[in-house]
């Protein structure tokens, strides 16, 4: 999986590695924009074994990482599903979809992984270090409001659409209301990956505010400290377009307008 994203790869198992057999298969933009594709697992597990067997979908993030990665805290929604250990499986008590996926833009906010890059030193994230990391409290995004809109609403929207791409994530589309009236899961969001570009760009900006985080050098500052993801995007676009479009979204939330349209 990558961040908001629980198709990002295939297993592949070839016997003559013996020492790591399985190596991902990253799926293609064709595969992406099939809401019916899913990936190859290396295992499958009985249902019946699994921790959460009653769940249809559960919050999980990368614990094998490095403060030199690409991202250090990668984050998604999956389906239910057997969960190695280095696929930790976050639940609270009111673990509903509406407060999980306050939680789930939390840990991919670009804010937070820079926090996170300063606590990792090997190459896991462990429990130890992300209880300690600082996460936005739920009432704070009812508190805040970008013009006719609050945090809340804005973070959902955003994290409705960059996960339910898939019919298999269907029953996380119904809980968090995006269905007919028949209660049936509205079809899934097309994958696009500059809109999706554009809204982890979004909610960036909305966290940026959220964490006090203002003056557009300290922005800038901390998306230097990705270089992967800088030299990535000026070699395919010329320019820094995720620090470019974070910034653009920063100045439409600070003016009140969540629906901007901003160029991308």
């Amino acid at each position: 999986m990558q961040a908001f994203d629980h198709r990002a790869a295939s297993i592949v198992v070839n016997p003559a590695n013996v020492h790591r057999p399985a190596q991902p298969a990253p799926a293609t933009v064709e595969q992406q924009q099939d809401p019916d594709w899913l990936p190859h697992p290396q295992f499958h597990v009985p249902k019946s074994e699994t921790s959460f067997p009653e769940a249809a979908w559960m919050l999980g993030f990368k614990d094998v990482t490095a403060p030199t990665n690409v991202r250090s805290m990668i984050a998604a929604f999956i389906p239910c599903a057997g969960a190695g250990n280095t696929l930790p499986i976050l639940s609270l008590q009111a673990n509903s979809a509406r407060l999980l996926s306050l939680l789930l833009a939390n840990l991919n906010a670009i804010v937070f992984d820079f926090v996170a890059r300063q606590k990792i030193q090997g190459l896991h994230l462990n429990w130890f270090i992300l209880e300690q990391l600082p996460v936005v409290p739920p009432e704070r995004y009812e508190d805040v409001r970008f013009g006719s809109k609050t945090a809340a609403e804005i973070v959902r929207e955003v994290v409705l659409e960059l996960t339910y791409t898939a019919h298999d994530m269907a029953p996380f589309a119904r809980d968090m209301g995006h269905m007919d009236e028949a209660g049936e899961a509205l079809p899934p969001f097309s994958w696009d990956a500059d809109r999706r570009l554009l809204l982890r760009a979004k909610l960036d900006a909305l966290y940026f505010h959220l964490y006090g985080v203002t003056d557009r050098d300290d922005i800038r500052y901390i998306y230097s400290t990705f270089p992967i993801v800088q030299r990535e995007e000026e070699k395919a676009w010329g320019r820094y377009r995720s620090r470019d479009l974070c910034l653009a979204w920063m100045n439409a939330l600070a003016a009140g307008n969540p629906d901007a349209t901003i160029e991308t």
